[in-house]
């Protein structure tokens, strides 16, 4: 059976992150998504600083080859006229415009919402910026790091002694980046019954925020700030929080009484549920430094790994710290194809898919990344330019 989304044609004009991740979603689901790049350089992200320079060389650094699978590359000098009409030619075949720009720009080039609805009134305009197209923050510029800092975010990750802290990846980017695929799939389908196509404003702020409702609920609801709780759980559970072992760490995502009396039971401190400073879960909260001594005192017996595996067998929920590299190799990532090897000009590549299945027409990966401007002439061929018309629109400098 196809994907949800075949069929679906995508002019996808983001770059960086929080666009090219929405996009990737579709395409993983069988939209065909045409990555619209500036001639010179494409991509900014193609030129991401790390530490490989083979792959920097090729324009096809980690950044990139992550969120652009599945994806063919055109790429066009927006500054020329020429280019501007081969825009326009393809909206009217295409779904869905995509692009991250601040609002304003693209309106600027002559490809704004307006403009092109009036070429395809089925149009689906997805806008992703830091703000959104209405508010006095509207033109303000916007990266994850402000928006890890603005939302909220920071202010309750880390440990109180050390001040706030960003997470360890990009996450505003790719909270907006989903929460745009969910919008653009929201549109496509009201257009099954509407047949109009629509406006999408997506603002990474409001996304970011959607992603906290437990915090902003209590703030706003209950007058309850929650501070920073470094390793501890958002439920207050003392025993669902980072404990040291023999050789490092382990994460105990304990939350109830049953699995408390086998945490005791199982790391040989069956004693302490006789303790009355551990009788129940207040107790527990007012004596937490007595309760890490003795959980912490056990643990210290054998590395973080064994007590992983031997909790686990009890039905005690809790994992060990995790490297990338370990993680990728597990057994369970393996059985449910989440990380997919696609064959490339460069050898096979090992990309993270999607994170769900379908029992019919799974999201997957079918192509490699683009090299940029690697489909142009076939893009273009498809929108009905012949041969010399592709050659003077490369020689116009537009392609």
């Amino acid at each position: 059976m196809s994907k949800p989304f075949a069929g679906v044609r995508i002019l996808d004009f983001t770059r960086y992150l929080a666009g090219p991740y929405g996009t990737y979603q579709l395409a993983l689901l069988g939209a065909d998504v045409v990555k619209i790049e500036a001639r010179e350089g494409g991509d900014e992200i193609r030129g991401q600083l790390v530490d490989s320079p083979e792959w920097l060389q090729r324009k096809m650094p980690p950044g990139f080859l992550a969120v652009n699978a599945n994806k063919r590359s055109l790429t066009l000098d927006l500054r020329t006229p020429e280019a501007i009409e081969v825009v326009k030619r393809l909206v009217a075949g295409a779904d869905v415009v995509w692009e991250n720009f601040r609002p304003g720009v693209m309106a600027k080039l002559g490809l704004g919402y307006e403009t092109l609805a009036a070429i395809n009134p089925k149009l689906i305009y997805c806008a992703v910026s830091g703000f959104g197209h209405t508010g006095p923050e509207k033109t303000t510029a916007a990266f994850d790091g402000k928006l890890q800092a603005m939302s909220g975010i920071m202010s309750i990750t880390g440990e109180p002694a050390g001040g706030p802290m960003r997470a360890g990846f990009a996450i505003c980017d790719t909270i907006g980046g989903v929460t745009a695929a969910l919008a653009v799939s929201s549109a496509l389908y009201q257009r099954t019954h509407t047949g109009q196509g629509q406006f999408v404003d997506v603002a990474m702020l409001d996304a970011a925020l959607a992603f906290i409702p437990g915090p902003v609920t209590e703030w706003m609801v209950a007058g309850i700030e929650q501070k920073q709780i470094g390793n501890g759980s958002v439920s207050r559970k003392p025993t669902a929080n980072r404990f040291k072992a023999k050789d490092s760490y382990l994460v105990l995502a304990v939350l109830t009484e049953p699995q408390f009396q086998r945490l005791m039971q199982t790391i040989g401190r069956a004693d302490a549920l006789a303790d009355p400073r551990f009788k129940d879960w207040a107790a527990r909260t007012t004596n937490l430094p007595a309760l890490r001594e003795v959980i912490e005192g056990a643990l210290a017996s054998a590395d973080a790994k064994a007590w992983e595996a031997k909790l686990t067998a009890a039905d005690v929920p809790c994992s060990s710290i995790w490297r990338i590299e370990e993680i990728v190799q597990h057994p369970q990532l393996e059985s449910r194809d989440v990380l997919q090897t696609v064959d490339s000009r460069f050898g096979p590549l090992r990309l993270v898919g999607a994170g769900f299945k379908l029992a019919h027409g799974s999201p997957g990966i079918d192509r490699p990344p683009p090299s940029l401007g690697e489909h142009t002439d076939e893009v273009l061929r498809e929108a009905g330019y012949a041969p010399a018309d592709i050659e003077k629109l490369r020689a116009a400098g537009a392609i």
